[in-house]
């Protein structure tokens, strides 16, 4: 803890941005874990969690996290297109599942593999990226970055969609998809599912 205050010039937490994408790696480990001990509606429930964990959390890093990598850390235009691919990729697995029974004998397997590929992502980011960022970047940066990471999630969609990778793209179509996810979300907590 002492490192990480001297790293950070005394801030962590919610307030540095990386200490709080640490978090989130670890809240989406968790939640991994979730789906994989459910059965039934309870597993469902638990990946829809998942998914909208992941959809907002990849979309936020996509607006605040990997554009000022690309400038800021060694080699960042290569680190984060590598990033990107990962995260288009984990999309379109969770796209293909978000409608998929959790009892077809196919889901257990994928969800194995999408874990895979999603913590190997978490740690090259954690590897390539986090740890520039967090080493060379001023304080007052990692605060404001945190901010905006949780501004960008308080208006990110809530369902995969592949194709939008980057700031750019999230913010031109992002608006009007979270608006369509969180409809979605509402209509089916109203029906009594997650």
């Amino acid at each position: 803890m002492a490192e990480e205050r001297k790293a950070t010039g005394g801030i962590s937490g919610d307030d540095n941005v990386v200490a709080l994408l640490m978090r989130q790696h670890g809240e989406i480990r968790n939640l991994f874990d979730e789906v994989e001990a459910a059965e039934g509606d309870a597993r469902r429930d638990a990946f829809h969690r998942l998914t909208r964990m992941l959809a907002v959390h990849e979309t936020a890093e996509e607006e605040v996290v990997h554009p000022y990598a690309r400038r800021a850390v060694d080699g960042g235009e290569g680190v984060v297109e590598d990033r990107l691919a990962e995260e288009k990729k984990a999309k379109e697995v969770l796209k293909e599942m978000e409608d998929m029974d959790p009892a077809d004998p196919e889901f257990m397997p994928r969800l194995e593999a999408l874990r895979h590929d999603v913590e190997s992502h978490a740690r090259a980011e954690e590897r390539y990226e986090f740890a520039q960022i967090e080493r060379d970047t001023e304080p007052e940066r990692l605060r404001a970055m945190a901010r905006a990471l949780k501004a960008a999630e308080a208006t990110a969609p809530t369902r995969p969609h592949p194709g939008t990778e980057t700031a750019a793209e999230n913010l031109a179509v992002g608006p009007m998809a979270a608006v369509a996810d969180r409809a979605r979300d509402a209509v089916r907590k109203a029906m009594g599912k997650s």
